[in-house]
């Protein structure tokens, strides 16, 4: 290499910002340790399933394990993205999010479990849509509100656009079904859209259609009414539509203030349905008792306060895209954790939500990891346009 490419080099390295620095470092230890722990309950709560349906009890910990180390590179790729980037293509992934999301329905693209085509086989790993979608679309609501945050606030024709985004993408989650996602989807942009600024009584008015059209799809579909009920009193049928909660409910009695040990629970070995994936927060509180709930409680406090600090700061900032997309994916990850921890307990009724960085499932710990090196890298863009704004002065002291 030549002299004059070596200084060039040189020079690029310089005036390239430091990335590892200037890591959030108490966010990355609390998203760590979350998926750790994932990893370990994944482990201590799949043994017994997949020794009776595999004959290899750690099946299933080896596939989240390989998950986490593919969710973990494509997480270090995005880190190093400049957000401006997801920025300008946030049309181009809103179109991606809705060309994935009716593939599932395409007989012979789409995978049926359940009753439920929500996945895309792509050989050794099946693509869930909905999860893929999530980002992609607080990508879209996060650069539309940066470009027209100050019409969201004066005109009601501003909510047009991501309202209109958010009904296909609903719609098309309904068709699966995946009723949770959409949810937590359409929550979750409202959430965004009310911290944009929108005023009160058009927000209630615009959400209030929305919110009807789910209660009635709800009282209209038996199998959603059948879960309602039953989430109400699960003890009326313990051993049919009460079963899956009044054995979650059973685990976390067992769990007591220490718990029974990690790997001892007992509702796992097949009293438990789902108890590796919906319901590992169960298995998690019969192992690890009130003490392990309070620290699991407060990672995921941890990670939402994280995410809430970056987005406030950003905004302060002038980096709205950013904050914006901080608060998102706050919202999204404290409101799925709460959901899920909310049906394990019997607080509210069964969605099929995972528990974010700790159920079993490939598409999505890597599309959580992926959307949490976007926090990530928004608390990285926060730290250096606070350095830059500082007083040349101010710095070299």
């Amino acid at each position: 290499m030549s002299l004059a490419m070596t200084e060039a080099v040189e020079q690029r390295r310089s005036r390239a910002p430091a990335l590892w620095p200037n890591v959030d470092r108490s966010l990355l230890g609390a998203i760590a340790v979350l998926a750790l722990l994932g990893l370990v309950m994944v482990l201590s709560s799949s043994v017994s399933i997949a020794e009776r349906d595999t004959g290899d009890a750690f099946y299933y910990f080896k596939r989240q394990l390989a998950y986490f180390c593919l969710g973990t590179g494509l997480a270090f790729v995005v880190l190093h993205l400049p957000l401006a980037s997801w920025q300008k293509s946030n049309v181009v992934l809103l179109g991606l999010a809705v060309l994935l999301l009716p593939l599932v329905l395409i007989p012979g693209i789409g995978r049926e479990v359940n009753g439920a085509a929500r996945w895309i086989p792509l050989g050794v790993f099946n693509l869930q849509a909905s999860e893929a979608a999530k980002p992609l679309i607080l990508i879209y609501v996060a650069a539309y509100l940066a470009r027209c945050g100050e019409a969201i606030r004066h005109r009601v024709s501003a909510f047009i656009p991501p309202l209109l985004a958010l009904a296909v993408v609903g719609l098309l989650l309904l068709m699966e079904p995946d009723f949770g996602t959409a949810v937590v989807i359409f929550a979750t942009a409202m959430g965004m859209l009310f911290i944009a600024g929108a005023p009160l009584p058009w927000f209630v008015v615009l959400a209030a259609p929305v919110v009807l059209a789910g209660w009635l799809l709800v009282i209209m579909s038996p199998y959603r009414w059948a879960r309602l009920t039953a989430f109400v009193d699960p003890w009326q049928d313990p051993f049919a539509s009460g079963f899956q909660l009044t054995q979650s409910l059973i685990a976390i009695g067992r769990g007591e203030w220490l718990g029974v040990g990690l790997g001892a629970s007992v509702q796992k070995l097949f009293y438990l349905p789902e108890a590796h994936t919906d319901f590992v927060f169960a298995v998690f509180a019969e192992e690890l008792g009130l003490l392990g709930v309070i620290v699991l409680i407060g990672l995921y406090g941890l990670i939402v306060a994280r995410a809430f600090r970056i987005g406030l700061h950003s905004i302060r900032l002038g980096l709205q895209f950013g904050g914006y997309l901080a608060y998102g994916i706050g919202l999204w990850f404290g409101m799925q954790a709460f959901i899920n921890i909310g049906v394990n307990m019997g607080l509210l009724p069964t969605k099929g939500l995972t528990l974010p960085l700790m159920s079993y499932g490939g598409s999505s710990l890597i599309c959580t990891l992926v959307s949490l090196a976007l926090l990530l890298r928004a608390g990285i863009e926060l730290r250096l346009a606070t350095v830059s704004a500082q007083p040349v002065a101010r710095r070299r002291t």
